[in-house]
């Protein structure tokens, strides 16, 4: 009911700025009093109930309640008004008891309506205010401005907050979205002036950021196909791909949010506010001195990435895979590399070949094995000189001359010896 009356205010008496007015002047004149009038008042005394009774002119006296003296918290009315100062109230209401007074004044009324006219003069200038959070409400906070302000949750930051609390006692600087004086209505937002700050330091971001370039930044947000790192006030892109050097999964396998890292400008788009970094760029390559690592010849563990109708791409470093041709296998005929390997199976292989420069390593499973083809061979040998008939001796074709001068047996004489050898074995 006193706020409807507050509605209905009308100026009485007209207020001056000229503050050195004398009481004596005001109080001689009688002044024709109505409710809801906008009047001027002298501080006369403070009462033992903390009242404070106004002279309004023309022996006429007025009660300040302490609830309408202020908006502001006080222990005593003495900390808002003095005895003597010239204030300006609204009268409330008549009082039928003229004991304290005839009328019911507000001096908070009067305050309120020119806060009122202050904000309403800043909202039509687009000016921001600046007021403590009072209290954490339900849906959002209150703040104290002479009048009751209202701050949504959602218009509170840039991103939602679970906890209100953190706010309350503190003072921030808001913009009036809304105003309403008549319905005493006022919503006020952080999260708009933040949003302005924060597209600023995009601007000023982009404008800063030099392709190629290496610069530090936060992992904001995770998804699935890559991370946002927020490099100078402007989120850019790093892509799964652009990650790590070996190939991963998920973005989770490596980052975090709140990690700090290093990227790689890639791309900068000023128009549609886009860039694109890069982590794996900042990182030793996984090429490099991979021919001291894993020279030719080196025996070294790895992991079956895929397997395809032509062999097997082997990872045996983070960033690294070689293959191992399907011809590089076994030794025996394979159909098909399932018939071998698995995948994520851990298997020994062999380096036969590394080039850095077309990121190729060739790789083998049966240089780690025996070729049993090759023990078959060398005992074949052996077994052909087993079966070779025992006193077998190769000799060579003996001359058909009767004598050749030089001491050589003739044929008649070795088939001689020969016979003799036979009958003296007979005799025997």
């Amino acid at each position: 009911m006193v706020e409807n009356e507050e509605a209905q205010v009308q100026p009485a008496v007209e207020s001056t700025n000229d503050t050195s007015e004398s009481m004596s002047d005001v109080m001689r004149d009688v002044v024709d009093i109505a409710l809801g009038d906008l009047v001027k008042g002298e501080v006369l005394t403070i009462d033992n109930e903390k009242q404070v009774i106004v002279g309004l002119g023309g022996g006429q006296e007025g009660v300040i309640p302490p609830r309408e003296l202020s908006s502001e918290r006080f222990d005593h009315p003495t900390d808002i008004v003095s005895v003597g100062d010239i204030i300006d109230v609204v009268v409330l209401r008549d009082i039928q008891d003229k004991e304290q007074g005839s009328f019911v004044l507000s001096k908070k009324r009067v305050d309120q309506r020119k806060v009122w006219e202050e904000l309403q003069a800043k909202f039509d200038n687009d000016e921001t205010i600046e007021a403590p959070v009072s209290h954490v409400v339900k849906g959002g906070l209150t703040v104290d401005l002479g009048v009751r302000g209202f701050v949504p949750a959602s218009q509170i930051d840039t991103h939602f907050v679970s906890d209100l609390n953190q706010f309350e006692g503190n003072t921030y600087t808001f913009k009036i979205i809304e105003i309403d004086p008549k319905e005493r209505q006022l919503i006020l937002s952080r999260k708009v002036l933040l949003e302005k700050e924060h597209a600023a330091e995009r601007e000023e971001a982009l404008a800063s950021l030099v392709e190629g370039s290496v610069v530090e930044g936060e992992v904001v947000r995770l998804t699935n196909f890559g991370a946002f790192v927020n490099v100078g006030g402007v989120d850019g892109l790093v892509h799964i791909s652009e990650i790590a050097h070996e190939r991963i999964n998920s973005p989770k396998d490596k980052l975090s949010k709140g990690d700090k890292v290093n990227v790689k400008v890639l791309k900068v788009d000023k128009e549609q506010k886009r860039v694109s970094l890069s982590i794996k760029e900042t990182l030793a390559g996984p090429w490099d001195n991979i021919e001291e690592e894993l020279p030719a010849g080196s025996v070294t563990k790895g992991i079956v990435k895929r397997v395809t109708d032509f062999g097997a791409f082997v990872e045996v470093k983070p960033g690294v895979e070689g293959l191992v041709h399907i011809s590089e296998m076994a030794h025996k005929h394979v159909e098909t590399p399932h018939e071998v390997v698995a995948k994520d199976e851990e298997i020994d292989v062999k380096v036969l070949s590394v080039s850095p420069q077309e990121e190729r390593i060739s790789l083998s499973i049966k240089a780690l094995e025996d070729d049993p083809n090759e023990s078959s061979d060398s005992e074949q040998p052996k077994k052909a000189k087993k079966q070779k008939p025992q006193g077998k001796t190769d000799i060579k074709q003996p001359s058909l001359r009767e004598d050749d001068g030089d001491g050589s047996f003739t044929l008649g004489d070795q088939i001689g010896d020969q016979l003799s050898g036979f009958m003296d074995n007979d005799e025997e």
